[in-house]
């Protein structure tokens, strides 16, 4: 009887720990650290923005987002941008919800600028512009789970070096982004 009862709790307990294993593989299916995004709304403007994001943990993750005009479309003078990024989440999903960034960018603008003297407007067209910026944003990102990511973006920053040799001394950071989480 004792022998029985005992292979009866054996079995018993490698059914239950089995079990919890199958349950922790399918809960981190959920949480892949990896995310490739487009910017459709830039797209539609004649740029072309891309987006990696490796997820550290559930609430923060670092990035980085390349930009490069393509088309005459686009009418702030930028020609490329590279932005790398933190963020710290705030929803109660893995690496979703609402977030506010912290970013860099190193990026190159026209050395355009516009002139009021006494009345009169003149044109001052020097060289483009390499600067650095730093800024912050705030967005929602959601994801679904086919891993599907859709994220909206709003932010600001100023350039800190040459800012006095163009118009443009003010980076805007906004996006409609649809991607993938892997």
């Amino acid at each position: 009887m004792k022998k029985t009862s005992l292979i009866i709790v054996f079995l018993f307990s490698l059914f239950t720990a089995k079990a919890q294993n199958q349950s922790e593989t399918i809960k981190n299916q959920f949480e892949k650290k990896n995310d490739v995004k487009i910017n459709v709304y830039f797209t539609a403007l004649g740029l072309f923005e891309g987006t990696y994001e490796r997820n550290l943990n559930k609430k923060s993750s670092l990035g980085i987002t390349g930009m490069y005009v393509f088309s005459q479309k686009y009418d702030e003078d930028a020609n490329f941008q590279i932005s790398p990024f933190y963020r710290r989440y705030f929803g109660k999903k893995y690496a979703s919800g609402f977030f506010i960034e912290g970013f860099g960018t190193l990026g190159s603008t026209d050395g355009k600028q516009l002139m009021d003297v006494n009345g009169n407007i003149t044109l001052n067209e020097g060289p483009d512009v390499i600067d650095l910026s730093l800024g912050l944003s705030f967005g929602c990102k959601w994801v679904t789970k086919s891993g599907i990511v859709f994220e909206v973006l709003v932010g600001m920053g100023g350039n800190l070096f040459n800012a006095d040799k163009t118009d443009h001394d003010v980076i805007n950071r906004r996006a409609i982004s649809v991607g993938y989480r892997f």
